[in-house]
């Protein structure tokens, strides 16, 4: 399928998750989370849910970073550049949700795409060869390519992977994993 159709087939699978659904699969998406050779890092960037499109709950995610006393990075979007600004995620953040329901922090330090470690990505579909389905604007991979080559991008789906996405392009930054409620996808 192309981006396009996977966008809409999934979109509508997402929208048919109960709360309670997303809750427990948002749960084990963390637990997996745990297997992962990923915790010697120390700037992790994670995206807060926008629960009206009910994403992955990344509420459990902060409690694992903020447990395991990482730096985590949020995002604010600049939706006429198609860029994200990064800020360190403290006690002291204020956030607020955007016309598009996207948590944005308000005020903050602000991070440079270089220093993150490890990318959490939000997404609607992937291939078993690591390529995502986003929303379409390509905050991501713009945001992807600024960071240093051995950023760790990991996207996060309630979905198996499918086979193939039809027409993926050379400038589309590719995961290194994909973490699912039942199984992590290495590529």
């Amino acid at each position: 399928m192309t981006k396009s159709q996977l966008r809409t087939a999934y979109k509508v699978l997402r929208k048919n998750l109960s709360i309670e659904q997303i809750e427990d699969l948002s749960m084990k998406i963390a637990n997996q989370l745990l297997s992962l050779p990923i915790w010697d890092y120390e700037f992790y960037h994670t995206f807060l849910s926008i629960t009206e499109h009910n994403e992955v709950n990344t509420d459990y995610i902060l409690n694992i970073l903020s447990g395991k006393d990482k730096h985590i990075v949020i995002s604010k979007s600049d939706f006429s550049t198609l860029e994200m600004t990064h800020y360190l995620l403290t006690d002291s953040t204020r956030i607020k949700k955007n016309k598009w329901h996207i948590p944005e922090p308000l005020n903050g330090i602000i991070i440079d795409s270089k220093k993150i470690d490890v990318v959490f990505i939000p997404l609607l579909a992937f291939d078993e060869t690591g390529h995502r389905v986003g929303y379409g604007k390509g905050f991501y991979d713009v945001f992807l390519r600024n960071c240093k080559p051995e950023t760790l991008k990991i996207g996060l789906s309630f979905f198996k992977g499918e086979k193939r996405i039809a027409d993926v392009f050379e400038s589309d930054v590719k995961l290194d994993y994909c973490v699912t409620p039942e199984k992590i996808y290495r590529f």
